[in-house]
């Protein structure tokens, strides 16, 4: 068995393990999460990728002209609707798509994933080299700062990423920080909990709360070049 195939499987394990049984609601809190705030910073127009898609939560509640997810786990073909593409490959190797055909890269829960910090920086690089000048990269995932030990909770957490240390290894790379929150949405949602609604959807105006409650960076950066 190769490495990838490896990884692939343990991907496909873990993913199970955690969401299974929350998978409905969790299609369900994406679409309050993408119409309520991501769409704001996504054109209906755009060509979008979404990095490390899971089962494309994200991808197919998101409105794009076309969309491409991104994802190792042998389950995203099935959770992916029609109008997704799916990458079925290692972030880290050449992405293929063309130089500047993408509008935004999106990534949540992703990148602390990674193997180490160089399988991080060549990602980005990948998303500099298929980003349009002027496009977005928008990211969010636990923040070390807020959740230094439980952070370690996760046995295929191997990158420790805060939204300081993210934040400027994108303006090294030739992005410009747009908005960078230290804590936006809660830590997890491995542990069983399933927020109202309604209660999500409050949640998101009042950002006062995201300082109390937010343990997920989010940031939102644009290419220069």
């Amino acid at each position: 068995m190769s490495a990838e195939q490896s990884q692939a499987d343990s991907l496909q394990e873990q993913y199970r393990a955690r969401f299974s049984s929350a998978s409905r609601y969790r299609n369900e809190l994406w679409s309050v999460l993408c119409k309520d705030f991501f769409q704001a910073y996504v054109n209906t127009d755009s060509v979008l990728l979404d990095l490390g898609c899971g089962w494309g939560e994200f991808s197919n509640n998101i409105v794009a002209a076309k969309k491409y997810a991104m994802d190792l786990n042998p389950d995203a073909a099935s959770h992916l609707n029609g109008v997704v593409e799916l990458i079925a490959q290692d972030c880290s190797e050449p992405w293929p798509l063309d130089d500047e055909s993408l509008d935004v890269v999106f990534t949540s829960n992703f990148l602390e994933h990674l193997p180490d910090k160089h399988c991080v920086e060549k990602t980005i690089a990948e998303a500099k080299r298929c980003l349009k000048p002027g496009g977005k990269l928008i990211a969010l995932g636990p923040n070390i700062r807020l959740v230094p030990g439980a952070y370690w909770d996760f046995w295929d957490h191997h990158v420790p990423i805060s939204d300081h240390s993210l934040a400027e290894l994108l303006t090294l790379r030739g992005f410009s920080i747009v908005e960078q929150h230290a804590g936006f949405l809660p830590y997890t949602m491995s542990d069983g909990r399933q927020p109202n609604l309604f209660l999500v959807r409050l949640f998101l105006k009042i950002r006062l709360a995201w300082k109390i409650m937010g343990k997920q960076f989010l940031i939102v950066a644009r290419l220069d070049h």
